[in-house]
């Protein structure tokens, strides 16, 4: 049970979903390569399947059921049409924006993507510059999200200890890294994750995201609390 009471001192942001509304779109192209390469999937099932996670995990879910080519086949496809996906029209999620200028803490962003991925969603909506030298990423931990070493790797390369670091995520795998790292969490169920699969100790649920700042700043009223906004 996380049960810190002690002030919030990073804010740690995931990147798709959280940052950029580029799930929709990773949804959308898995479901689209599932029909091409013999793995009909519904959105449902691309989100529980593939959303929040790295790509080596992604990789290895396809392998197991189409084999290793056709995972490779599938990680190449994905980041080209995802690419041209998010050069046709990306934009932040709602409200991140004034949510951020209102954020006086500390933070950092510690994603699934790879970096270079980062640098292009990121770059594309002007969010890159906020966050320049505190992005982190799966690709430099053993394992990926629902693990808790990419949230602990990024508090340690921060200097703030994991009870004081507060997550924000869109995810299930994101959320229980976050348990799993000894951290409060912020589930946003303003996108494609259904508000009962972010629900769990230690996490705030919230569908808006002009709410984060005053969420943040009342974090220590509850410590532990599930919630809803």
């Amino acid at each position: 049970m996380i049960t810190s009471t002690e002030p919030i001192g990073l804010v740690i942001f995931d990147c798709d979903g959280v940052l950029v509304d580029t799930e929709r779109i990773a949804a959308r192209v898995n479901v689209a390569l599932g029909a091409e390469l013999g793995w009909p999937l519904t959105e449902e099932e691309a989100i529980r399947l593939f959303i929040g996670r790295s790509s080596a995990s992604n990789r290895e879910t396809v392998a197991g059921r189409l084999g290793a080519e056709a995972a490779r086949e599938w990680e190449e496809r994905f980041a080209r049409m995802h690419a041209e996906a998010v050069d046709a029209g990306l934009t932040p999620v709602d409200g991140l924006p004034e949510a951020l200028d209102a954020i006086t803490l500390p933070a950092c962003v510690a994603s699934s993507g790879t970096h270079e991925k980062m640098r292009h969603t990121l770059g594309r909506t002007g969010l890159y510059e906020r966050f320049a030298g505190r992005i982190h990423s799966a690709t430099e931990v053993a394992r990926g999200k629902p693990a808790p070493d990419l949230f602990l790797y990024a508090a340690r390369r921060m200097g703030v200890a994991p009870s004081a670091c507060a997550v924000v995520e869109d995810s299930r795998p994101g959320v229980e890294a976050a348990r799993a790292a000894g951290m409060r969490s912020f589930g946003y169920a303003g996108g494609l994750t259904p508000a009962a699969h972010l629900a769990g100790p230690g996490t705030v649920l919230f569908t808006d995201m002009r709410d984060l700042p005053d969420l943040l700043a009342g974090a220590g009223a509850a410590p532990g609390a599930d919630g809803g906004r």
